[in-house]
């Protein structure tokens, strides 16, 4: 299976954080000598605009570009135009520097939502969207999703994340339930999951065929009981751990790759340990990932 990293393991994040985190040349380079064969393009701006200077860039470290992270506001309807804008500008540079037919991974604004970031791991229903905050969000991704397409010929898929409105199974459930499956797919995050109160094995039973894009992520169980008991916010819980290294939290890998290669899962594994600006030591991090992943693939 091919393996990919994202910026989001150096601490490179769409946050407004403080912390300093590395520069795309370090970061390429260090996917690079691992071995990873791809990567995500990160925050708008943190790899060059320009693509023939990311058509340099990546194949000069025999990567792959494999989509973008893109939030948006998704149950306000007047920020559906600026998020159809930045998505456009996403995917044109995609298409415009990958023949890998990359993904737009369009997400909630996540940690906007002073409740949601607050709660994040102990989500209720008090806390979910109004139906009508509902049909303005599937509208909101309806309406990207379909511009992306139909501008650029990408496909998007929507990434489930803590701190935004699409964080528990019930909000996954519902999220598919209301979206296109020829036009919306999933691109399933196992630490997300887990940590909004899911098993990550469980999501092949209803939406096996809408998991068109991958994230590995691991969740630690201790620490992820210590957030909801001290009412730590998302970004404390990111802060103190919660999204260990691959095989050091509570997620079922191998069984989670039998599946994947049991129903012919022909897409990339994009390994994403999120850490904050300047936290731990994401080479090393990455590394270990990389060889543990390996390890139990090569089984």
């Amino acid at each position: 299976m091919k393996i990919a990293n994202a910026p989001c393991s150096w601490g490179v994040l769409e946050f407004d954080l403080q912390g300093k985190s590395p520069d795309y040349i370090q970061v390429l380079d260090e996917m690079h000598e691992i071995g990873y064969r791809g990567t995500e393009l990160g925050d708008l701006g943190f790899m060059p605009t320009d693509p023939e200077q990311l058509r340099d860039e990546l194949p000069a470290r025999e990567l792959t570009l494999l989509g973008a992270f893109v939030p948006v506001a998704l149950a306000d309807s007047e920020a559906h135009a600026a998020g159809e804008t930045s998505a456009l500008q996403h995917a044109r540079l995609l298409a415009a520097s990958s023949d890998d037919a990359p993904f737009i991974v369009l997400s909630d604004d996540n940690g906007t939502i002073p409740q949601r970031t607050q709660n994040t791991g102990r989500i209720n229903t008090e806390h979910g969207l109004t139906q009508e905050q509902l049909d303005t969000f599937v509208e909101g991704v309806h309406r990207i999703a379909q511009t992306v397409r139909d501008e650029t010929g990408l496909r998007t898929v929507f990434h489930h994340h803590c701190a935004g409105y699409i964080e528990t199974p019930t909000e996954v459930d519902m999220l598919m339930q209301h979206t296109d499956p020829n036009l919306v797919g999933l691109c399933f995050d196992t630490g997300h999951y887990r940590f909004g109160g899911g098993e990550p094995l469980d999501i092949f039973e209803q939406h096996a065929e809408r998991i068109w894009h991958v994230h590995f992520k691991d969740c630690q169980p201790e620490i992820a009981a210590r957030s909801r008991k001290d009412d730590w916010d998302y970004f404390q819980s990111v802060g103190k751990g919660v999204f260990c290294e691959l095989g050091q939290g509570d997620v079922d890998f191998p069984s989670f790759i039998a599946e994947l290669q049991s129903r012919n899962y022909d897409g990339w594994i994009v390994v994403e340990q999120d850490v904050l600006p300047g936290m731990g030591s994401p080479y090393q991090s990455a590394k270990r990932n990389f060889q543990y992943l390996n390890s139990i693939i090569a089984k």
